[in-house]
């Protein structure tokens, strides 16, 4: 069943009640422009419409609510309860130029059992609706956060829940979040469905693979995906999608100590993206120290920094693009790998 959004309610409220065109604007502006958050406080509208909107779509003009928050110093990571008694995290990060960034959750839970993932231990509690994942966004715009660059790699894979389209339809209308494309990073692990219809119907939001090795078989054990979507028809995949928006492909690379992290690996992930004909030179690779939680296997470590200098170098040495990704959020669980909706 298709989830109604709260866009398309306030349109039928308008509609029913004869509202002149304007007044939608009016909302959106008061949303998004003046960080109203209770239908109630939009005083420019009458109050009939006002007690319609809060009779109809509650009190908030945001459905999930915030639990808990944990700060450190360039990140903070919120708590939200949803519908139905659930739990689902989301992360800001800030960067020193003062650039806001947003890594949110699709899923409640996730179904994939990647092995050194802590949401993956969790399993898959549901999809969410398209509201409910642009509304961790709209909970920052609404306390005056500025929306700089939003990633779709918090709980869950993005390209397995359909709703994620709608809430990019959201997050790109210019009269709702009017996020530019390519501010917009979604991170897969591989689905090949969801990256062709990505490419079709958003070629220019950036395109994450999530790779964490580069052999077909200790691929199939870290992530058992790999068996139904192999590596080799991902990257074909990929390279199609680079071929038809002449954009970047990242490349995101999990190093586990003594599992993935050898000289070995770092020639055969540059073996796999050598060669690849003229859109070789649009895949970057963004290497990722591991961040163990409590619940994730204790036979995964971080590597160590003259393991992961030496894979860098192999990489670069091979004419690959190459970054280790800054570790923020690691003592809040806020980091890559760890969202796990912990109270």
């Amino acid at each position: 069943m298709k989830h109604i959004s709260k866009y398309e309610t306030i349109r039928r409220i308008l509609s029913a009640f004869k509202q002149p065109k304007y007044r939608y604007a009016q909302i959106m502006d008061a949303i998004f422009k003046q960080n109203i958050g209770h239908y109630e406080q939009m005083t420019i509208l009458p109050k009939f419409l006002r007690d319609e909107l809060t009779r109809e779509l509650g009190l908030s003009v945001c459905s999930i609510v915030p639990v808990k928050e944990l700060m450190s110093k360039q990140v903070s990571k919120v708590l939200f309860s949803i519908a139905g008694g659930e739990h689902i995290e989301a992360v800001q990060l800030k960067y020193e130029q003062g650039w806001k960034s947003y890594c949110i959750s699709t899923q409640c839970g996730c179904g994939f059992k990647c092995r050194f993932c802590a949401t993956g231990t969790i399993g898959l509690k549901r999809n969410l609706a398209a509201e409910e994942i642009t509304d961790q966004l709209l909970y920052f715009r609404l306390n005056g956060h500025a929306l700089d660059s939003v990633s779709f790699m918090g709980m869950g894979e993005a390209l397995a829940n359909p709703h994620l389209f709608d809430a990019l339809s959201i997050l790109t209308d210019p009269l709702l979040f009017g996020l530019g494309h390519r501010r917009i990073t979604v991170s897969t692990i591989g689905l090949l469905p969801g990256i062709d219809r990505l490419t079709r119907e958003y070629p220019q939001v950036n395109l994450t693979f999530s790779l964490h090795s580069p052999f077909d078989e200790q691929r199939s054990e870290l992530m058992p995906i790999n068996d139904h979507f192999p590596l080799r028809d991902v990257l074909e995949a990929l390279d199609r999608h680079i071929q038809l928006t002449g954009r970047k492909v990242y490349i995101a690379y999990i190093l586990l100590r003594g599992v993935n992290d050898s000289a070995a690996h770092a020639e055969a992930v540059a073996n796999l993206l050598r060669g690849r004909g003229p859109v070789e030179h649009l895949y970057h690779v963004n290497l990722i120290p591991f961040n163990s939680t409590e619940v994730t296997p204790e036979n995964y470590e971080q590597s160590d920094t003259e393991q992961i200098k030496a894979f860098v170098r192999i990489l670069k040495s091979k004419g690959i693009s190459t970054t280790v990704r800054t570790q923020f959020g690691s003592d809040i669980n806020a980091a890559c790998g760890q969202l796990y909706r912990s109270r």
